[in-house]
């Protein structure tokens, strides 16, 4: 049991896995949180990664040229040729512009952005879920605490049991937090990339119809 010198200093007396012991069976759904939120952050980073090197808005201003000379079949072969997002999504609306090029946009963007949104909700759920967890630890240990104040008998066993109780609490709540700060460093970042590839598809998007809505009207001129 946890001794009477443990509300000022447990936490720089105890091992990683006395503090997991301690805290109280609630460590190990708090435990469960922590190792969802990291394998998503691993692979998310690794994907962000991959796709910045795939990047290449060279080829992306070469399809935008090739289409402002009228030459669709030429830009279209250029955006096959590269792996990056934007190319691939302008290569799906020119492929289907004879029947609607907002609709082939909103389609081709939303398979490519729904790529950047895997994980989101589940380090979002993480982020909520670790810190009620945390929380719940401490109405536990609370419950232990006041169990062991309002029961008779020895004092010195009774001393302990509150100790517990309070290190129970202090431990579950500390560490539902700890894995809720952790987790929403990535999960803002990886939002904020998110909107980023947005704009970028925005960008691609509106300067490829608005070369075609001027060629249009050059024809109907």
């Amino acid at each position: 049991m946890i001794t009477a010198h443990m509300p000022l200093a447990f936490l720089m007396n105890m091992t990683p896995m006395e503090l997991f012991k301690y805290g109280g069976p609630i460590m190990w759904p708090i435990l469960l949180t922590s190792l969802l939120s990291l394998t998503v952050v691993i692979e998310r980073i690794i994907f962000i990664i991959r796709e910045n090197a795939q990047r290449d808005q060279a080829a992306i201003e070469q399809m935008l040229e090739k289409v402002e000379s009228r030459d669709i079949e030429g830009a279209m072969e250029i955006g096959r040729k590269t792996k990056d997002f934007v190319a691939r999504i302008l290569v799906y609306a020119l492929s289907h512009r004879e029947h609607s090029l907002a609709n082939a946009f909103v389609r081709a963007s939303n398979q490519e952005l729904n790529r950047y949104k895997q994980g989101l909700t589940i380090l979002d759920t993480v982020i909520t879920a670790s810190l009620l967890l945390g929380l719940l630890g401490t109405v536990t240990g609370m419950m232990e605490t006041f169990g062991a104040l309002g029961a008779g008998g020895d004092i010195a066993a009774n001393a302990a049991r509150v100790m517990a109780g309070v290190g129970e609490a202090l431990i579950a709540v500390m560490t539902g937090l700890a894995i809720t700060i952790i987790t929403l460093v990535p999960f803002n970042y990886l939002n904020a990339r998110m909107e980023e590839a947005r704009h970028e598809v925005e960008d691609a998007s509106n300067s490829l119809e608005i070369i075609i809505n001027k060629q249009e009207s050059a024809v109907r001129s």
